[in-house]
């Protein structure tokens, strides 16, 4: 009797979704949403499950500022910190505000990074940013890919800017509709993540580092 061939379970990924949206309803929560839904449906034509959560950093505001001010972080904004560093996969949205991100999201991410500064390395991040005009656009590639690499996260190629008129615009041959870049990401996020399912760990080991004077001594050894 041939014996099944052993399979590794899989997990559900756990993608956390992080948005910066002032406004109730917002358009970047509205962007966040649409971000999920793409990449939950790009993981179940790989049959992976997602358990999604949601933080919403307009609510943690106040604890952000006193986590600054005094160096310790309330019981919420430490809860949204571990759903954010504990998660498989990120996807992270600003508005724009004078051609950058908004403070509040890089407050949060700063708190992110004090706690542990390589909380993020290695971890998968779909970038999407809202605005009122298409003019600030590259805010993702000159302002939000910088702080992720500085995180040593691994953002994916495509990230997704939605101007105010990006929701109601068709495909024009030239520029792909919203709707597809979104679907477009979420995919890459997706590819970037589902190996994640199979482990124990939303990170992978990190290497080893030996000390510059350590290589340096072993390579007068060899001469």
């Amino acid at each position: 009797m041939t014996a099944a061939p052993h399979t590794q379970p899989v997990r559900p990924v756990r993608l956390t979704v992080v948005s910066a949206g002032l406004g109730e309803p917002s358009s970047t929560r509205l962007l966040a949403d649409r971000l999920a839904e793409a990449t939950r449906v790009a993981l179940a034509e790989d049959r992976v499950e997602t358990e999604t959560e949601v933080v919403e950093l307009r609510g943690l505001a106040t604890g952000i500022a006193h986590a600054f001010v005094t160096g310790l972080t309330g019981d919420e904004l430490r809860e949204g910190v571990e759903r954010v560093t504990d998660a498989d996969a990120l996807i992270a949205v600003t508005p724009v505000f004078s051609a950058s991100y908004s403070g509040l999201f890089k407050s949060f991410f700063d708190v992110v990074g004090m706690t542990d500064k390589d909380a993020l390395a290695g971890t998968p991040v779909l970038l999407g940013a809202t605005g009122g005009s298409p003019r600030h656009s590259l805010v993702l590639e000159h302002a939000l890919r910088p702080l992720f690499t500085y995180l040593r996260a691994v953002t994916v190629p495509t990230a997704v800017y939605a101007a105010t008129d990006d929701w109601a615009t068709a495909d024009d041959g030239l520029t792909p509709s919203l709707p597809r870049r979104v679907a477009r990401a979420g995919g890459e996020l997706a590819t970037l993540t589902a190996p994640r399912a199979t482990t124990g760990s939303p990170h992978s080991a990190a290497p080893e580092v030996v000390p510059f004077e350590q290589q340096l001594a072993a390579l007068r050894v060899k001469k």
